[in-house]
Formats: structure tokens, C-alpha cells, sequence
């Protein structure tokens, strides 16, 4: 442990990693203040009854990719490609916000490392309250020691990033004829965009850097993931998709608000509303893959921790 002068904390969603982990990591999700605003107690109990009334419907998501998420796996393999470009005085370490290894083991194990900065990064592109915000929140809430800090706290535009969907996008686009590229990102309620919350707009300027590189003429902006009774912004996924089918145009879905694989690609884009294109009358649909260890990204990343030095 000796010569580390830099944790780079590495922060996710995280995601049960089996069926008897699905009910226990929904509950940690509801029980978070950035998803339910309620009070303390209320909240907890809110957080038990919905996490195991959706814990079915879960499962039968989960079933169709092994029963559990890839994401952990995911984000390891990241962790070990930013640790091999940044090098032996920095240490790269994954915190995942509801399901292990949680951001309480990760905090345990920087300060077991006393190194001499620590540098959070969360793999949110975007900033929003309820992801980034809510893992920098948890952070510091845990965190039992003081080291000089630096936050990553987004970097929609960054020029890595930008390549990496770029990349990702073009090959996607490659495989149909003049498709639509439409960019999906995960949903947000309208009252925490109305609180000011910098989401959409920074979506708008990861798309926006993404079209003019590639030079896209035919695309569109949607929203996915949307749960519950609250309004959501938009358009929605099922929105655009029925207008592609409308002008009879194949797509290119990308998920713009991603870096890894997990169930709201593999499941939501690749399956659900792969099948809905199809019932629309979408003539073709392709899902571009997410940036993962593209190694433009992991290089923005890193120029990203070390440009934040104390």
C-alpha cells in the first residue's frame, strides 16, 4: 500500500449480483432521499413495501440476463483500465451506490490506504441530483477521515467521451441504410429538472458535440426507463420510436446516458423496445453499444483525475 499518492474512487449504480440480492438492492434504491423526498422514517417504510412489490417484475428482468446485473463486472474492468493508464501512485476503486461493494467499503478501504488526495469519479456523464449528486452526497456522509478531495462531477462534453459514443454510434449506423440515430437517455421526473437539475441539458450537449463529429443530419432525443405515476420529461422512447415508424425509418438507438451494459440496455433497449419497434412498424432497428473500456474514454478519464489535482 505504500506510494499510493491517489484513490480514484470509481462510483456506480451498482446491481444485485443474484436473485436473492434483487429485493435488498431495491430497498437500498427507495431508500435514498434523491428518489424518495419523503422523511426519514416514512421513506424506509415506503422504500420496504415498493421494493418488494417490484421485486417480482425485477426477477423476470433479471432472468433474461443471467439473474443478476453485468454492471459490477462492468465497471471492475473499467477500474483496471483507467488503474493501467494512470499507473502505480494512483489506486482505482469501486463504490457502488446500492448494492456491494457499497460506498461505505469503498471509504473503508481509502482510508486504510491514507492516501494523500482522493479523487471521486462517477461513472454519470451527466450530472443529476439523484445519481452523481447522490453518491457524492452518501460519500461524504460515510467518509470518517479528511484528505484533500477532487470531484470529476461530469463531463458531457468531454472529448473521450465524445469519441467513444462517436465510435460506438458509427458502427451501429454503419450495419442500416440512412437510419435515424436516436439518442436514449434515462428518465428523469419533471419536478427535479424544475428544482434545477442540469441533466437534459447537459444530455443535449453530449449529443450535440456527438452529431456535429459525425456530421448527423436525420436524429432525435428521447427518454427512457420511466416508472411510477410522476411525469417524466420527454419525448419518450415509445414517442419517437412511433414517429421513426411513422416516416418509415430504420433506427440507431444509442444510450446516450450509459457507459456500461446493464438490465435498461440489455433488457429495456436490446428486448422490450426492440419488440416495440417492430410492433410500431419501425422498418430496422440497431442499439449501439455502450463506450465500456473504449480506449478513448478510459483516456478521457484519466486526463479528466489528473487535471483535477489538488
Amino acid at each position: 500500500m505504500a506510494g499510493i499518492r491517489t484513490a480514484v474512487v470509481m462510483f456506480n449504480l451498482g446491481g444485485p449480483d443474484g436473485p436473492g440480492a434483487i429485493e435488498p438492492f431495491l430497498i437500498n434504491l427507495f431508500s435514498d432521499p434523491a428518489i424518495f423526498p419523503l422523511p426519514g422514517p416514512l421513506r424506509r417504510f415506503v422504500a420496504r413495501v415498493v421494493g418488494r412489490r417490484r421485486a417480482k417484475t425485477a426477477r423476470a428482468i433479471y432472468d433474461q440476463i443471467g439473474g443478476s446485473s453485468p454492471l459490477l463486472a462492468q465497471t471492475r474492468a473499467q477500474a483496471d483500465a483507467l488503474q493501467q493508464v494512470l499507473g502505480p501512485d494512483y489506486r482505482v476503486i469501486v463504490a457502488m451506490r446500492y448494492w456491494h461493494p457499497l460506498i461505505e467499503e469503498a471509504a473503508a478501504e481509502v482510508a486504510a490506504l491514507a492516501p494523500e488526495r482522493v479523487v471521486l469519479l462517477p461513472l454519470y456523464p451527466q450530472y443529476s441530483a439523484t445519481t452523481t449528486g447522490s453518491a457524492l452526497r452518501r460519500w461524504f456522509e460515510v467518509a470518517g477521515f479528511e484528505r484533500p478531495t477532487d470531484i470529476v462531477d461530469a463531463y458531457s462534453e468531454d472529448a473521450g467521451w465524445i469519441e467513444g459514443v462517436a465510435d460506438t454510434v458509427a458502427e451501429a449506423v454503419a450495419k442500416l441504410e440512412n437510419p435515424r440515430v436516436i439518442f436514449s437517455a434515462h428518465g428523469l421526473p419533471k419536478y427535479i429538472v424544475a428544482l434545477g437539475d442540469p441533466y437534459p441539458r447537459q444530455v443535449g450537449k453530449t449529443v450535440k458535440a456527438v452529431v456535429a463529429k459525425l456530421g448527423l443530419t436525420d436524429w432525435a432525443i428521447a427518454y427512457q426507463s420511466r416508472v411510477g405515476p410522476l411525469k417524466w420529461i420527454g419525448p419518450s422512447l415509445d414517442e419517437v420510436l412511433r414517429q421513426a415508424a411513422a416516416d418509415k425509418v430504420p433506427v440507431v438507438v444509442v444510450p446516450v446516458s450509459f457507459v456500461s451494459e446493464h438490465s435498461e440496455t440489455l433488457v429495456e433497449l436490446d428486448i422490450e423496445y426492440r419488440h416495440r419497434a417492430v410492433a410500431f412498424g419501425v422498418p430496422a432497428y440497431e442499439r449501439a453499444a455502450t463506450v465500456g473500456c473504449h480506449p478513448a474514454f478510459i483516456k478521457g478519464l484519466a486526463t479528466l483525475v489528473k487535471w483535477n489535482r489538488a
